[in-house]
C-alpha cells in the first residue's frame, strides 16, 4: 500500500494523558492541562506536522481539535470503530501508533464537525434540550406526590403541568384546601367539561412529608423552566448574529404551530430562512420551525458535504447495514449520529399517526408488515432523504396526500398483474372485478 499522508501523526485522546504519535517519530505523551495542549500543538509546528488523527472519545478531543485546528493543522476526528486494534495487547502508545499508520494510508475517514457560530448555536441548543428532559424528571416527582396524596390531578387534566395545574399546585403549597376554590383555577373549558370529576380529584389526603415532596419538585421544575428561557436568549442573540450579514426573505404567514417547548426567539422563522438562504424544510411534513433549529445546530447548512441522499442517511443511522458473509445475508442495525437522527425519528411518529399525509400512509403499511420500530426507521429515512434534496438541490416538495399515494400503489400493484399475466400468457380483463382470463391463440 502506498502511504497518502506523509508528515501526519496519530493522537490518542484520555481523561488524563494524550499520546502522540508522529510519522517516523518516538512517541511524545502529554498530560491534559491547557500548558500541555500549548506544547503538544508546537511540538507538531516544529515536526512540519501537516494532518493529524484523533479518536472522538467523550469530549476530552473538543478543545485540542480546535487549538490544533488554529494553527493550520488539518484534523481527522474519526469514530472509534474504524481504529479498533488488531488482536493482541492493548496500550495507549499502539493505539496512537495505530491510529497514525491508519491515517498514513488514508484509511481513515473523518466525522463530521459544527464549526464556529453555528457550533455555538448547538452548545445552547443542546443545553436547552439537557433542561426539558430535567424539568420532566421535576413533572414526574409532581405527579407522584400528588398521588400519594390521592389529588388524582393526572387523571382528570392532560397535563399536570400546564397552566390550569400549575395554579392549583401553587394554590395547595400556599396552604388552600377547599375543593371549590382550588376548581376556580381551572381554566372556563376544563370546568364546563369535566367540572365534577376535577372536584372528585382534588378530594385529597394532604400528607407533610409529600407536601414538602411537591414543594421541592415544584421548586425545581420552575428553576429549570427559567435555564430554559436563558438559553432561549441565548439562541436569539446567536440566529440574530448569523442572519444579519444573509439577504432579506419573504416569510409565509402561515406557518406550522409548535405544540411543546417553544422557543421565546423574536422572528424564529424570518432568522431560519435567511440562514438557509431562503430554503424552507418546514414545507416537508413532520418538519416545524422548531425541528429546523435543532436540524441546524446538528448539521449547519451546507449538506453538500454528504454527496447523496444515501451518504447522508447512512451518516444518520437510519440506512439499513449488512452483514453478509458466503450465502448469508443478515441486515444489521447501523449506529449514527444520535442526536441528529432521532430528530427525525421524532417526527416519524407523529407522521405515522397522521390521516391525511402520504408518508404516514407509507409509515403504516410498513408498520403493519414489519412492526412499529422499522416503520419508524423506514419513515425518517425517506424524510431525511426529502431533507437532504431540499436542502443540498432546492428541490420542492409538495403533499399530494394520503389518497394519490394509494392511487400509485394500486397502480403499482396493477403493473405487477399485468407483468405477470404477460408471463403466464395470459390478458387482464378490467371488469367490476378484475379477473384474468386465459388468452385463446
Amino acid at each position: 500500500m502506498e502511504k497518502i499522508n506523509q508528515h501526519c501523526a496519530g493522537l490518542d485522546v484520555g481523561s488524563n494523558k494524550v499520546y502522540m504519535s508522529p510519522d517516523g517519530e518516538e512517541v511524545f505523551h502529554y498530560e491534559t492541562f491547557t500548558a500541555d495542549f500549548r506544547e503538544l500543538v508546537n511540538q507538531l509546528q516544529e515536526l512540519c506536522i501537516t494532518t493529524v488523527a484523533m479518536e472522538a472519545t467523550g469530549v476530552y478531543w473538543v478543545i485540542l481539535y480546535e487549538m490544533i485546528q488554529t494553527v493550520g493543522i488539518d484534523v481527522y476526528l474519526v469514530d472509534g470503530r474504524q481504529t479498533k486494534q488488531v488482536p493482541g495487547r492493548k496500550t495507549d502508545v499502539k493505539d496512537a501508533q495505530w491510529i497514525q499508520q491508519l491515517h498514513s494510508y488514508g484509511l481513515l475517514s473523518r466525522c463530521h464537525v459544527t464549526i464556529g457560530q453555528i457550533q455555538t448555536l448547538k452548545v445552547y441548543q443542546r443545553l436547552r434540550e439537557d433542561h426539558i428532559g430535567q424539568a420532566a424528571m421535576h413533572v414526574n416527582h409532581m405527579q407522584k406526590a400528588l398521588i400519594q396524596m390521592n389529588i388524582r390531578l393526572p387523571e382528570v387534566l392532560s397535563q399536570v403541568h400546564g397552566k390550569s395545574g400549575l395554579s392549583i399546585i401553587k394554590a395547595i403549597l400556599a396552604g388552600e384546601r377547599d375543593k371549590q376554590s382550588l376548581l376556580k383555577l381551572c381554566a372556563t373549558s376544563i370546568i364546563k367539561r369535566k367540572g365534577p370529576q376535577v372536584l372528585k380529584a382534588l378530594e385529597g389526603f394532604y400528607k407533610e412529608e409529600q407536601l414538602f415532596a411537591l414543594q421541592q419538585s415544584y421548586d425545581g421544575y420552575e428553576f429549570y423552566q427559567h435555564q430554559i428561557k436563558q438559553c432561549d436568549l441565548k439562541l436569539d442573540a446567536i440566529l440574530t448574529e448569523i442572519s444579519k450579514s444573509k439577504e432579506d426573505v419573504e416569510v409565509p404567514k402561515k406557518r406550522k404551530v409548535i405544540r411543546h417547548h417553544k422557543p421565546q426567539v423574536q422572528d424564529l422563522a424570518k432568522k431560519l430562512l435567511k440562514i438557509s438562504e431562503g430554503k424552507d424544510p418546514t414545507i416537508l411534513p413532520g418538519i416545524t420551525d422548531y425541528s429546523q433549529l435543532k436540524l441546524l445546530g446538528e448539521l449547519g447548512t451546507d449538506l453538500s458535504k454528504w454527496p447523496s441522499e444515501k451518504q447522508f442517511t447512512n451518516w444518520l443511522g437510519l440506512a439499513p447495514g449488512q452483514n453478509n458473509s458466503g450465502k448469508r445475508n443478515r441486515n444489521k442495525s447501523k449506529r449514527g449520529n444520535f442526536k441528529a437522527g432521532q430528530i427525525f425519528r421524532q417526527s416519524a411518529r407523529s407522521l405515522i399517526e397522521s390521516k391525511t399525509i402520504a408518508l404516514g400512509a407509507f409509515g403504516r403499511r410498513i408498520k403493519a408488515r414489519k412492526g412499529p420500530q422499522i416503520a419508524i426507521k423506514a419513515t425518517a429515512r425517506k424524510l431525511a432523504e426529502m431533507y437532504w434534496r431540499l436542502m443540498v438541490k432546492g428541490s420542492q416538495y409538495v403533499e399530494k396526500g394520503v389518497q394519490h399515494y394509494e392511487e400509485q400503489l394500486m397502480n403499482q400493484r396493477m403493473n405487477y398483474v399485468h407483468r405477470l399475466a404477460k408471463q403466464l400468457n395470459m390478458t387482464v380483463s378490467h371488469n367490476t372485478s378484475t379477473t384474468l382470463e386465459k388468452n385463446v391463440l
